[in-house]
């Protein structure tokens, strides 16, 4: 006979779902609550756990038509879009639960048999449920077709049973045995025990999504078969709590274990209902559980995996996968104390609904364009309730099972997220961070620009390449967790051959980066010279508020003199174009500057107060905000200003005021033997220094480069532009652009003030004037003085108005 190679709609999701739904709770738990918590609170259970169920069914069907679904399941939708820690956690512990819960299911038919067969107890419970494990172990071992033709044979059985039923209960039903079903049997009955009790019920519309890579077009069949399965099961519960309400006295609904047998037209078709329950759940169990553990094993995030990732036949049949859930059904067996293995379990089958709840809602904030479900009728807000909805009912069903689960999983997502391994698949991560930068940048731009804003937003011009170590080691020093750095490489040239060029440069820079394990990012740029090239480069990059601010170059010694000279023309563009410059020079032997935490580290600071000597000493204190320079000293060598020394109290305030804590020496001149004397034992030295023609001089005017040999690593720095670092937040655009507008909203109600104050006098000067024929000399008087205070407010409202003139030509100048 020929098997077919997939599976459809019905057999491979709806199938499957159906029957885990209708299971053992539909039979043996649901008559029990509805005459201990009455229908009423039956009806809020059903409402209450279908929502999850339907609010998970929508956000299966908006993620699993986004995605060409192979097999997995809600492992692999997971992993997909969460990525491979979120997508590693859920499979391992999914395929778990779903194995142990083989053993359950066949543990749970063992009892039922028993109980219902008195003979059979001779077997004893273990063994009949461990012959149960064989036999279901031996369909899904011949494939999910011949496991699915199964399920039809069991699924026919249900539909009789549950059909029995409903026509039993009918021909019985009336409406003083529903009023008297309606409330609770006592106030005792605590509803979120209850809901406990049920909830297992509606956990198994995910069974067909296990079958993902079953099925022939699972695009179309996850969302139709799990819907079908969903709402039907729906119907049949609410169909059963009436029937049950109305047909069974409270007293029978209590007590009685299996309560359908008192009113089903054929009984004996409820015992086989209930065998078919248990053996349903188990054998989609069976199915499902393989097949999470082969994609998890493909996709190589357990190596101790890797052999279950071998399918047999057409269908890729996980027949290893088989082998090991069954026996891990059998220890669960024959192992004891399932009673606080089952809770937890129950648990994992929660979190994993939260997590597809949360993929989907993940997915569409982060608003890639990649997001095109076919499946249209979700809302991501609908999304983030089922997820809410989902860790609600964890931590009403088993608070404590509910956190040892989520610390397993988190446990395990550490894990697979530190391991360092490397990415096999695009998840959805990069796009939702690609969202929230834009969301950032925009909400920076809108705000005004501040001093205290201010970070290293660096480019990096090696020069020679491959760059040294000790440069890419500083430039990760200044900005870590606080700017970004880009390493920069101009090739010049034209033609299309410089294309074919460009791409080479930018894969070998890229290459260099990830070997000097730098987090930077890699620029290569195409143009006619040097200079064009720094120039075009400096004013185009970056995005919105998100400019460089920073050049850093080499200047390396060699022998007794200094090697490869930065090119003043190139750092006059920078500084104009509002880039302060720093250069690194490098000793000719090569140093170690980022590998060890030592407290005798001493950074000098060549301090004469100007910005530049304030933009050094920000970012030394920026060195020290790495774990190998926090115990680093910071001190500051102090040169006279115009002739004149330092401030020694004002500066130590200073220091207190801008807080970075340094020591602080007076210095009577900057030399070479200065130089010398001062700063050989320190482990890195800045220098403030100033351009000059041709020339490198020191803030003093004398020049620089003699005194730059057998230095530690120096770095010299020249601020382009005013550099503070006591700014209060009351200062800046925002305090400026404040109080223009306070100015403004001043200089209107002034305006108005006057204008209304002549109004008036202009009215009071009328009614006098209409008082001509009864003039006195009184009023010619009042006349009088009411002239002159009407001028003199008319003067004052001319002043007011040129002021509001004058201000909203200010208002006028500020950004939008």
């Amino acid at each position: 006979m020929k098997i077919s190679a997939k599976l459809g709609t019905f057999a491979g999701v709806f199938t499957p779902s159906i029957l885990t739904i209708l299971g053992i709770i539909l039979f043996l738990r649901l008559g029990y609550i509805v005459g201990t918590a009455g229908l009423a609170q039956t009806l809020i259970i059903l409402i209450l756990a279908n929502s999850i169920s339907v609010l998970s069914s929508l956000s299966l069907a908006a993620i699993s038509t986004n995605l060409h679904v192979k097999v997995g399941g809600i492992y692999y939708l997971i992993s997909r879009t969460l990525g491979h820690a979120f997508g590693g956690a859920i499979g391992i512990v999914l395929f778990l639960a779903q194995a142990i819960s083989i053993g359950f299911y066949c543990l749970g038919f063992a009892e039922i048999l028993i109980t219902m067969l008195p003979n059979t107890l001779a077997l004893g419970v273990q063994s009949l449920a461990a012959i149960a494990i064989v036999v279901l172990g031996f369909f899904a071992w011949l494939g999910a077709d011949w496991a699915n033709r199964v399920q039809f044979v069991v699924m026919s059985i249900l539909a009789l049973a549950i059909g029995s039923f409903f026509w039993g209960a009918a021909a019985s039903w009336s409406v003083e045995t529903l009023a008297s079903n309606w409330v609770a049997v006592d106030e005792n009955v605590r509803f979120w025990v209850m809901f406990a009790l049920f909830f297992p019920a509606v956990t198994g519309f995910t069974q067909g999504v296990n079958m993902s890579g079953d099925l022939k077009n699972p695009t179309y069949s996850l969302p139709v078969g799990t819907f079908s399965a969903v709402f039907l099961s729906i119907a049949v519960y609410l169909l059963a709590v009436f029937f049950y309400a109305g047909s069974i006295t409270k007293t029978d609904l209590i007590n009685i274990a299996n309560p359908m047998t008192q009113v089903a037209a054929i009984d004996y078709t409820i015992v086989a209902g209930v065998f078919a329950a248990t053996l349903s759940s188990a054998l989609a169990s069976f199915l499902g559980a393989p097949r999470v553990l082969q994609s998890l094993a493909s996709d190589r995030l357990w190596q101790c995996l890797l052999p279950f990732a071998k399918g047999v036949g057409e269908t890729n049949n996980p027949q290893r996968g088989v082998l090991l859930s069954a026996v891990i059904a059998l220890l669960t067996v024959f192992m004891g104390q399932l009673d606080v293995i089952a809770p937890v379990v129950s648990m994992f089958f929660l979190i994993s609904y939260g997590l597809i709840n949360f993929a989907t809602y993940f997915e569409a904030s982060s608003e890639s364009p990649s997001f095109r479900p076919s499946f249209r009728w979700f809302n991501k807000n609908l999304s983030l309730l089922g997820g809410t909805l989902c860790l609600g009912a964890m931590l009403a069903i088993n608070i404590f099972a509910g956190v040892v689960a989520l610390a397993i999983l988190v446990a395990i997502y550490y894990y697979l997220r530190n391991t360092g391994m490397r990415s096999r698949w695009a998840d959805g991560w990069r796009s939702f961070h690609l969202f929230r930068v834009r969301e950032h940048l925009l909400a920076a731009y809108k705000s005004p620009e501040h001093p205290r804003d201010w970070r290293p937003n660096i480019l990096l011009f090696p020069i020679r390449y491959p760059g040294s170590k000790m440069l890419y080691q500083f430039a990760s020093l200044l900005e870590v967790h606080s700017g970004f750095t880009t390493v920069v490489k101009i090739v010049q040239g034209s033609g299309a051959e410089l294309v074919r060029r460009r791409q080479q440069e930018e894969a070998a820079l890229l290459e260099e980066l990830q070997q000097q394990e730098l987090q930077a990012f890699p620029l290569v740029l195409a143009a006619p010279s040097i200079s064009t090239g720094i120039h075009t480069l400096i004013q185009a990059h970056g995005i919105g508020p998100l400019r460089a601010n920073t050049i850093l170059l080499p200047w390396q010694i060699k022998g007794d003199s200094t090697y490869l000279r930065p090119s003043i023309q190139h750092l006059r563009v920078a500084l104009k174009l509002q880039c302060n410059l720093l250069i690194l020079v490098e000793p000719q032997s090569e140093v170690e500057i980022s590998s060890s935490n030592n407290e005798t580290l001493r950074i000098d600071i060549w301090w004469s107060g100007g910005d530049s000597s304030h933009l050094a000493l920000l970012l030394a204190f920026l060195m020290k905000r790495n774990e190998a320079w926090e115990g680093s000293q910071l001190r500051l060598l102090c040169l006279p200003v115009e002739g004149k020394d330092i401030d020694t109290e004002a500066l130590k305030q200073h220091l207190i005021d801008i807080r970075i804590p340094a020591t602080f020496k007076l210095v009577a001149n900057i030399s070479y033997a200065a130089l010398q004397a001062e700063s050989v034992g320190a482990a890195m030295v800045f220098l403030p220094f100033k351009l000059h023609q041709q020339q490198f001089l020191t803030m003093n005017g004398d020049s620089l480069e003699p005194m730059l040999l057998n230095l530690p690593p120096t770095i010299l720095t020249l601020a382009s532009h005013d550099f503070e670092l006591d700014t209060e937040p009351e200062t800046g655009t925002a305090a400026d652009s404040a109080g223009i507008l306070d100015a403004l909203e001043d200089a209107r109600d002034l305006c108005d003030f006057f204008q209304q104050q002549v109004a008036k006098l202009q009215k009071e000067k009328a009614q006098l004037l209409d008082k001509e024929d009864e003039e006195s000399e009184d009023s010619a008087d009042d006349l009088a003085k009411l002239e002159i205070e009407l001028q003199k407010v008319i003067r004052r409202h001319g002043k007011a108005k040129a002021k509001l003139i004058f201000a909203e030509k200010l208002a006028e100048s500020l950004p939008s």
